[in-house]
């Protein structure tokens, strides 16, 4: 069953790029811990868990919990890959976007062009120019965390509003909420800064068999 994160807020984040930076304190606040984390990372590994909350039911996650891997290198180079419930990966090579389905053995093939923008892959997998497509301010202490809320400046942006917890310079969970009133919930975790890549991590290489179809 795809999810609504599959099917919406995943394709969306998958068409840009993040950055881990320095520390700061654990009590610094969100918008300089953030800005380190953009300037000081040029590529990250880790792990992430997603669910959405439902406007009619805030406060309680949705049932079906999605989880992974996530690998970039910014700008705009990324494999985000899903483990459970079901295997899907998305990859990009800086130029276009590859959408791996494994029970399908389908890849749909787009072009990542400037789909960065406003979209919430921006802030994970794009270059450091943020504030050219979001206004930043602080959003105080939640959960231990130090938050920053991301508005998109664009009037068409599918989010009305991204939030992000930082602890000592570290993103480690965003809230996504959409135009309809249903907020997306990540949450990272075995964050690793600038590991070694080889020259050709992002190239994707289409499994055997697979239907390759583009748009």
């Amino acid at each position: 069953m795809q999810s609504y994160l599959r099917r919406q807020v995943i394709p969306l984040l998958a068409t840009a790029a993040v950055g881990l930076a320095c520390a700061g304190s654990a009590n610094a606040a969100a918008l300089d811990q953030f800005k380190a984390f953009v300037a000081g990372t040029k590529a990250a590994r880790g792990e992430f868990t997603q669910q959405q909350v439902k406007k009619a039911e805030a406060g309680k996650p949705a049932a079906s919990v999605s989880s992974g891997t996530f690998l970039f290198a910014r700008p705009g180079k990324f494999i985000w890959t899903y483990v459970k419930p079901y295997e899907q990966v998305l990859q990009a090579d800086g130029d276009k976007l590859y959408i791996y389905d494994k029970d399908l053995n389908q890849v749909t093939v787009k072009k990542l062009g400037d789909a960065l923008g406003s979209s919430p892959a921006a802030i994970l997998f794009g270059s450091n120019d943020l504030e050219k497509n979001f206004t930043l301010s602080e959003a105080g202490t939640r959960d231990g965390l130090e938050w920053l809320n991301a508005k998109p400046k664009a009037k068409d942006s599918a989010f009305e509003q991204i939030s992000i917890g930082l602890r000592n310079g570290t993103p480690e969970a965003m809230e996504l909420r959409d135009a309809f009133g249903a907020t997306s919930l990540l949450s990272f975790k075995r964050f690793e800064k600038n590991p070694s890549l080889s020259a050709t991590q992002f190239t994707f290489v289409v499994p055997k068999g697979a239907d390759v179809s583009s748009n």
